[in-house]
């Protein structure tokens, strides 16, 4: 077993927003590597029971990142290791719910930051977004010195202000923080819903028999990145020292034709409904999105390991082996999106 790996054995990692898609992928694998506790913490605002491990070493406590309280009874267990991915997820629920973006992303992450250094935690991983972070204008592939403030969204400002709050920390109380950037995860354990990622939609609306809906012309690209190669990088993100203080892409390091993408959904599901346009929505300014990921290579000796057809045939199965409890659990509910997606809850 790699280093990295056999670091984790009895440890305690505390894991915020531990029940979504990454958080309980991360939580299964930190258990299966002899995690002492794996505390997952979830307001189930945006998360299932049913999607998180029961397993011998990890326990479940509800609570938010913005509620003290809460906060406490989770760090009183004194955790090794933090991974702060609780977030208010994404650009278009922040535009609608600007406040609550603030408090969760800007407010939360302050006091996860400032309970770790005051528990003297020993490593706190910050999932950050390369997504937000680079602005539209940045020249590909996206590389971690290039940073941008004409930023279209509350969520990518809140996400941009968590790595500063991540420097402040480092710098005045040297707590050892890192900033890991996602692109386009998706993978098994993201149920569907109106503010998520492109990908389980998809693979929803085609299941059910619906044509995918397009934005843009076409040619757009994004670096859409398995779950399980985030969960790699996060782990090695808890364990090696020089990457401290950095800021580090987590992704593929390849584009995918979103149109492509789209075509190759419907193809694996059998769906016959096709594709529709769509209007692009206002704050999605990116035609292509490409990470470079030599900085994780170099200090994290990340490498993913996924092809993206592999990824969806996984995710595929997933939503089929999990039919029930998605379709149960999946959220359209009536606003912007139920036009595109609101009927299919009815079906």
């Amino acid at each position: 077993m790699d280093d990295y790996k056999k670091h984790y054995a009895d440890k305690v990692v505390l894991i915020t927003g531990g029940a979504g898609s990454i958080g309980s992928n991360l939580t299964r694998a930190l258990a299966q590597l002899d995690a002492r506790t794996v505390i997952v913490f979830d307001d189930m605002s945006a998360a299932y029971s049913w999607n998180i491990p029961s397993l011998p070493n990890v326990l479940f406590v509800r609570g938010s990142v913005t509620d003290e309280v809460a906060l406490k009874k989770v760090f009183v267990m004194k955790p090794d290791i933090v991974y702060h991915l609780a977030a208010f997820f994404a650009n278009q629920k922040s535009i609608d719910f600007p406040q609550h973006d603030l408090m969760t992303n800007g407010l939360g992450t302050l006091l996860v930051y400032q309970y770790a250094q005051m528990c003297g935690t020993g490593r706190v991983v910050y999932a950050s977004s390369g997504c937000s972070i680079y602005g539209s204008s940045a020249p590909l592939p996206l590389k971690e010195d290039v940073m941008s403030m004409h930023l279209t969204s509350p969520y990518q400002i809140t996400k941009m202000l968590g790595e500063l709050y991540a420097n402040y920390f480092l710098n005045h109380y040297e707590l050892p923080v890192i900033k890991t950037r996602f692109f386009n995860s998706y993978g098994p354990g993201e149920v569907p819903g109106q503010y998520r990622n492109v990908i389980p939609n998809f693979i929803f609306r085609a299941i059910s028999g619906f044509p995918l809906p397009l934005t843009g012309d076409g040619d757009e690209t994004r670096d859409f990145t398995y779950v399980m190669d985030i969960v790699d990088g996060l782990l090695r993100a808890g364990y090696y020292e020089g990457a401290i203080g950095q800021e580090v892409n987590i992704a593929s390091g390849s584009e995918v034709n979103i149109l492509k993408m789209a075509e190759r959904i419907n193809e694996l599901t059998g769906n016959r409904a096709g594709i529709i346009r769509t209007k692009r929505r206002q704050w999605d300014t990116k035609k292509r999105l490409l990470a470079s990921i030599e900085r994780a290579k170099d200090l994290l000796g990340y490498t993913p390991q996924t092809p993206f057809d592999e990824g969806l045939e996984l995710t595929i199965k997933w939503f089929r082996d999990n039919w029930d409890q998605i379709k149960r659990d999946a959220e359209f509910p009536p606003g912007m999106s139920s036009a595109v997606f609101g009927v299919i809850t009815k079906k």
